[in-house]
């Protein structure tokens, strides 16, 4: 089942509450909580126990899910507690970047190395670890996505496929998902234009105002029968105000919605909340 959500980390100017309030307003039926250090932290995993009533009650009162988390990090301490959170409030899904940088193979090698080895730790809290192809990065498009998956054999990894850094990496989005979507346990979605280092400015990451070609990824999510988180994620939407990003959050829905709603009218197994 396919599952609308936004990472909280288009809220980041203002708190956990106001953000689930807002997502939910919005449409979805999900929510990504963001602990990711220096950018966005709706949960502290360094006092993780302390937020859990809260976040819970939080999540039930906005009839919100928790879909994933986003953690960004490979730092083994914090993906510990963060596999500790993720396991006592029941979020599936712990997303991270591969780090290293593009084009050089002793990061590469060293990034999987490392997913490898956190992947068996995930498992072992019954929690999926998904990388995704960030552009600039180790892993950082398609051909280097296959070699993680390749080498990295626990069920508990995953690829978290964001069209994005794919389309920044001179790619088809939907042309890549359709390679690697046996291993894909999330996704994150933003639209962006032109083909630059960054995603530009959030107004250019709500879905549909961008070059990519979303209907098309939506449409090939159906045909391999995904069935998990797909989440809005916009960066940099600090200093905006709280309309400004229910906005971004608002029309993105929109998009989604309606190509899915497309696609369920052509297909009669899509099932979606």
């Amino acid at each position: 089942m396919i599952k609308l959500g936004v990472n909280s980390v288009l809220f980041k100017d203002f708190d956990f509450p106001t953000a689930a309030r807002h997502i939910a307003l919005s449409g979805y039926s999900g929510i990504e909580i963001a602990a990711i250090k220096g950018m966005c932290e709706h949960l502290v995993l360094e006092r993780w126990r302390e937020q859990v009533k809260d976040i819970q009650s939080c999540v039930t009162e906005n009839g919100l899910e928790l879909l994933a988390m986003e953690v960004a990090s490979l730092d083994e301490d914090r993906l510990t507690k963060a596999f500790e959170a993720a396991a006592t409030l029941g979020i599936p899904v712990v997303n991270v970047g591969p780090g290293g940088k593009a084009g050089v193979e002793e990061d590469l090698s060293t990034s999987i190395e490392t997913l490898d080895h956190l992947a068996k730790k995930a498992e072992r809290y019954g929690v999926t670890l998904c990388v995704k192809a960030h552009f600039g990065n180790a892993i950082h498009d398609t051909p280097t996505t296959l070699r993680a998956m390749e080498a990295i054999s626990s069920p508990a990894f995953g690829i978290d496929m964001d069209p994005s850094h794919i389309y920044r990496s001179d790619e088809v989005p939907d042309q890549s998902l359709a390679q690697v979507m046996d291993r894909v346990k999330h996704i994150h979605i933003r639209d962006c234009k032109g083909r630059s280092q960054g995603p530009g400015p959030i107004q250019d990451q709500a879905c549909g105002r961008g070059d990519i070609n979303l209907f098309a990824y939506c449409q090939q999510m159906v045909k391999d029968h995904y069935s998990g988180p797909v989440c809005l994620e916009v960066i940099g939407a600090k200093g905006h105000s709280l309309a400004e990003v229910s906005m971004i959050a608002a029309e993105s829905y929109g998009y989604l919605n309606a190509c899915f709603k497309v696609l369920e009218s052509q297909n009669s197994s899509v099932e979606r909340i």
